[in-house]
């Protein structure tokens, strides 16, 4: 997705498309922006199994 000047969003990548972005870029301003996306996600909620007692 572009906005209207031009530049890419970061708005419809998963966590881990950003992460390898995050890898491969070279700009300090760029990582600011990337790490920023990453943050703003909301963590991965990890299913935690509870045990049975019956």
């Amino acid at each position: 997705m572009v906005s209207k000047t031009g530049k890419a969003k970061m708005g419809p990548l998963t966590t881990t498309q950003l992460s390898k972005l995050l890898d491969s870029s070279t700009k300090p301003k760029e990582k600011a922006k990337i790490q920023r996306a990453i943050n703003k996600r909301p963590p991965v909620a990890v299913p935690t199994v509870e045990p049975v007692t019956a």
